[in-house]
């Protein structure tokens, strides 16, 4: 297995840049954030009601966001300073401190919890976890997947190293599961309540069941050195939208299916098992990033040992 190194998390950024991002800008006060997303979850909501906007009006900003499938090319862009701020889950984070990426956490978003799952067609052999010795799991590298990939393994007693790890982009797991190319999947809502309407997959193990993570709202560690108020108003936004969520889960349904085509039943029962919120970056959530850091350490899928502690933003760095 490869980890992510420097000069490949480098080559990855520089990839994003080939996409038609624009690099690191001069600190200071731009005119713009530039928001990383996928069209999941509270980021949809806080897009769609605007809270951000709202209050960044007041600072003179506009709002740009832009589209990733996943969190480990967000962070390349963040890497570089092609967006400003945004969502991954809570892997991402590692490997690309671990590649030495300009990132930190600014604040906690729930786990996935039941919206995050090991899957098996409804009659694959494999009845359990412990069944995955020797078979072919799909899931997305450096992504919260892989994290419960790796937990739900060790839980299990099944060695990583007993499993043929098969690194695919969510859509291309998709069609991978789709045609029985690889023997499961891990992943993520959306494209778990899809799976779920399409297939019935049996459920081996959920984020909820395994692990006690966060995802996270992360930004370039140069921008949130520079600019302490407008973080402190896109959170204020994010909890807004959190809240509003939290009470209208049949509208959040309707806005993710109207916004990513997915059918509004597979966004309905994504959007009844998302936990909405945003909290502060604690010390036991640290300790948590960190098991999740020592265990991928330990592994070799992250090159050197990382200390969380060191890549978390508090206005005091400002």
């Amino acid at each position: 297995m490869t980890a992510l190194t420097r000069r490949g998390f480098a080559r990855l950024g520089a990839a994003a840049l080939a996409l038609g991002l624009r690099p690191a800008r001069a600190e200071g006060s731009p005119k713009e954030l530039r928001i990383g997303f996928q069209k999941a979850g509270l980021p949809v909501v806080a897009r769609r009601q605007g809270p951000i906007e709202a209050r960044l009006a007041g600072q003179g900003r506009s709002v740009r966001w832009v589209e990733f499938t996943a969190g480990p090319p967000l962070l390349e862009a963040m890497n570089v300073g092609a967006v400003d701020v945004g969502w991954t889950g809570d892997a991402p984070p590692i490997f690309a401190q671990a590649a030495g990426a300009a990132i930190v956490y600014v604040a906690a978003l729930p786990s996935n919890g039941a919206g995050e799952a090991v899957i098996v067609k409804p009659g694959s052999p494999v009845a359990a976890l412990a069944d995955l010795r020797g078979r072919k799991v799909g899931f997305t590298k450096g992504s919260s997947s892989h994290n419960l990939t790796v937990a739900a393994l060790e839980r299990a007693g099944v060695p990583y190293q007993d499993i043929t790890p098969v690194y695919l982009s969510p859509a291309d797991a998709a069609a991978a599961f789709a045609r029985d190319a690889i023997d499961a999947w891990t992943i993520w809502d959306p494209f778990l309540a899809i799976a779920q309407q399409r297939h019935q997959p049996r459920l081996l193990a959920t984020s909820r069941d395994v692990l006690d993570v966060k995802t996270y709202f992360l930004a370039n560690k140069g921008f949130a050195a520079a600019n302490p108020d407008t973080l402190r108003a896109v959170l204020a936004g994010l909890a807004e939208a959190a809240a509003w969520a939290n009470g209208h889960r049949g509208e959040v349904a309707a806005t993710l299916a109207e916004v990513t085509g997915v059918d509004l039943a597979a966004q309905t029962l994504a959007a009844n098992r998302t936990e909405f919120g945003i909290e502060p970056i604690t010390e036991a959530i640290v300790a948590g990033q960190q098991a999740t850091a020592d265990r991928f350490h330990r592994l070799g899928l992250i090159p050197r040992a990382i200390a969380v502690r060191e890549a978390v933003w508090t206005p005091r760095q400002s």
